[in-house]
């Protein structure tokens, strides 16, 4: 969680570029500034049956998908093979696939944090205020906190409101937890 919010606050508008009306993140730069903070991750290029990066019709359009993982987590980003207008193209060649696909990945980086401020058209990161009701939640929901417990917590809760924040997460922690 704190290094979703580290890649959130990140300013990576130097390695962006406008064409047009669009903002564009180098691929290049979004992988090294990704792995400065996850140096593990992995990303995989979706290919089809026939071994390309895409997927698709000259009828509907043609698609790329990639997915990132790290750690556990993995998540899956898709995007459309786009002209220079950004629409559909009916017969991309290979440079307009390579290039969909590196945006694809760029998105994919995005939805770990990185430059997600672009995809959401602002010029730069805003502070985000972690969301300490979900790791709440995801605390007393954890697979190791029996049925009944649960139950106990959520009552607690709701009998006593407690405020959002990092000082109250480390007492959930401390109190159900032994952390």
């Amino acid at each position: 969680m704190e290094k979703t919010i580290e890649l959130m606050k990140l300013d990576v508008s130097r390695y962006t570029e406008k064409k047009g009306k669009f903002t564009y993140l180098s691929w290049a730069s979004a992988w090294a500034e990704f792995i400065k903070i996850y140096p593990s991750a992995t990303y995989e290029i979706k290919k089809n049956d026939m071994g390309l990066p895409i997927f698709g019709n000259k009828d509907f359009g043609y698609m790329s998908y990639t997915t990132v993982t790290v750690g556990d987590i993995t998540h899956e980003m898709w995007l459309p093979v786009l002209d220079f207008q950004n629409k559909p193209m009916i017969a991309p060649k290979t440079f307009d696939i390579n290039k969909t696909v590196m945006r694809c990945l760029t998105k994919n980086l995005a939805m770990f944090g990185l430059g997600l401020y672009i995809y959401a058209g602002e010029d730069l990161p805003t502070e985000q205020e972690p969301n300490y009701r979900n790791e709440i939640w995801n605390l007393i929901h954890a697979d190791k906190v029996p049925e009944a417990d649960r139950e106990k917590y959520i009552a607690d809760f709701k009998a006593n409101p407690v405020m959002l924040n990092a000082d109250t997460v480390a007492q959930i922690k401390a109190k159900y937890f032994n952390a």
